[in-house]
């Protein structure tokens, strides 16, 4: 006689608030977070992002502003401000994400 294996599916307590909205009573065995012999579910390393995006900022904003008064083309300064704006845009997204609790 064989016996079932054990039921290893994440309990709705274990699921984040969109996790639970999509599986009210957790993630079913047709869909494993993690296949046999595979790797885990994929994460995002939020405080890396964090720092790097803080780190992108500081470093454009200052190279931005060094170019526009010095004697360059003024196509430096513009695209080293865009992507500070772009490194603040995803300071803030990255900074929700962690404040809402997500881990990395």
């Amino acid at each position: 006689m064989s016996t079932s294996p054990p039921d290893d599916r994440r309990r709705p307590d274990d699921l984040t608030e969109y996790e639970r909205d999509d599986f009210p009573r957790g993630i079913p065995a047709s869909q494993p977070t993690a296949p046999e012999g595979g790797a885990g579910a994929a994460r995002s390393a939020l405080t890396l992002r964090l720092v790097l995006a803080a780190f992108g900022l500081v470093l454009c904003t200052v190279l931005a502003v060094v170019a526009y008064d010095d004697d360059v083309p003024r196509v430096f300064p513009v695209v080293l401000a865009v992507l500070a704006v772009v490194a603040l845009v995803d300071l803030v997204v990255v900074a929700r994400r962690k404040l809402r609790g997500e881990p990395g």
